[in-house]
């Protein structure tokens, strides 16, 4: 049980940092795309750096 547990563990670890990044990443397009008059896509892209934060949050509270 504890070595299933663990696992479980780490599989969200890794969920919550994988998720940050590519919330990051949208971040930078989101930048990208004003800069180049994409005014919708910059702010789909920002919606979804919140979602992200989001479902961040959610998988690191898994863990408390």
């Amino acid at each position: 049980m504890e070595e299933r547990k663990l696992r479980l563990i780490k599989l969200i670890e890794h969920w919550a940092e994988h998720n940050d990044e590519h919330g990051h990443r949208y971040l930078e397009a989101a930048a990208e795309a004003e800069n180049i008059g994409l005014e919708k896509i910059a702010n789909e892209l920002r919606a979804a750096h919140k979602n992200t934060t989001q479902v961040s949050r959610h998988l690191k509270n898994a863990l408390i």
